[in-house]
């Protein structure tokens, strides 16, 4: 994404931003008090916490748009090996991340490692991993006329799996059906009440349309530049994906757990819309000023993510008091200071700022981490 922030930054900011939100709707200091747009739907509709996840994978999109040009000039066997080999390294660590601290005390008092057998396979990064790679692939053999193609006979052909092999509720959904069947109960996420992951496999199927929107989004960009004409053409692609979007909410409802084909609609529209804003306060009219402290988020998103998730994890398995260390440091810090939203959101923001620092002192030593 380098080659991208630095002819424009409106796309590492975009990127930044994603990653800064997704990092304050994950900490919350109370689960139960939390101010609701910063909660997902509950199953069908939308809070704007449900336009962070697939905004990250239009991003993902836009850097794509700057690299495929350089797998262009590659053979088809070192593409296959490169995105092979970038998919299996995001995929890994998304699912070391739910086996991490890889070793427990038994009830016995030894130590041991966490059985694999009970971990959990899908997961945020795990679906990246899977839709870079199948965009990528797509884009490389398929060119662009393949990727619409793709898009064209994906989302009308999930909408069909899912009305044909079930319904859209949380117990009769095909998506849940198929995770069961391929991977099992017990590699699946339990946090709805029963095995149902919503970063399921078969979802990755319209996901990856968020990517191939991501990119075409670049292209236009790239061929058009910072201009009138480019923000006119991604404005009104928004406006007419938002009214698809809701037009085919009446039958296929927006939900960001079913990740269903209205809702990728509506999220690519939602992208190409507040695209052209940054585009037009940073790169034409000149804006910069604010910038910073999103690039830094921009410049090591994976290791800042990474490093989001393992403090949360460390701190949960940390015993303080009567609780774990989150809990414990929540009750001692901000709790106290507000009434109970404002204080979980002041201690979501503040665990947010902390990894903006360790993301600022790397950048600052010109330290970065790529897969």
């Amino acid at each position: 994404m380098n080659a991208a922030a630095n002819r424009y930054l409106s796309l590492d900011v975009l990127r930044g931003l994603t990653v800064a939100l997704m990092i304050v709707v994950n900490t919350p200091g109370d689960w139960s008090t939390v101010f609701a747009p910063l909660l997902h739907a509950q199953w069908h509709g939308f809070t704007p916490t449900d336009w962070v996840f697939p905004t990250f994978l239009f991003v993902v999109g836009n850097a794509l748009s700057f690299a495929l040009p350089k797998y262009a000039q590659m053979g088809n066997g070192a593409v296959l090996a490169k995105v092979g080999k970038r998919s299996a390294i995001i995929f890994l660590l998304g699912f070391l991340l739910f086996w991490f601290p890889f070793v427990a005390v038994d009830g016995a008092g030894n130590w041991g490692l966490i059985p694999l057998s009970g971990t959990r396979i899908p997961g945020v990064l795990q679906r990246i991993a899977l839709c870079f790679g199948l965009a990528t692939l797509i884009l490389h053999f398929w060119k662009e006329k393949g990727a619409l193609a793709y898009s064209v006979l994906a989302l009308p052909g999930y909408w069909l799996v899912l009305a044909l092999c079930g319904d859209y509720t949380l117990t009769g959904n095909a998506p849940a059906r198929f995770d069961l069947w391929l991977l099992g109960e017990r590699h699946l996420y339990h946090g709805e009440g029963l095995p149902f992951d919503p970063e399921g496999m078969l979802g990755t199927i319209p996901a990856t349309v968020n990517v191939i929107a991501g990119y075409f989004a670049g292209r236009l960009i790239l061929a058009k530049g910072a201009s009138y004409e480019t923000l006119a053409r991604l404005m009104m692609a928004g406006v007419v994906c938002v009214g698809a979007a809701l037009s085919w909410d009446l039958a296929f409802p927006i939900n960001k757990k079913l990740w269903t084909s209205s809702y990728v609609l509506f999220t690519i529209g939602l992208d190409l819309l507040v695209l052209p804003l940054l585009i037009y306060v940073i790169e034409m009219r000149g804006r910069r000023g604010w910038t910073y402290f999103f690039e830094v988020f921009g410049k090591n998103t994976l290791f800042i993510y990474l490093l989001s998730e393992l403090a949360v994890v460390v701190l949960v398995k940390t015993r303080a008091g009567k609780g774990n260390g989150y809990d414990w440091l929540y009750a001692h810090t901000f709790q106290s200071l507000a009434p109970p939203k404002v204080a979980s959101l002041l201690f979501a923001v503040s665990f947010m700022l902390a990894c903006w620092a360790v993301g600022y002192v790397m950048d600052r030593r010109r330290i970065y981490v790529k897969v």
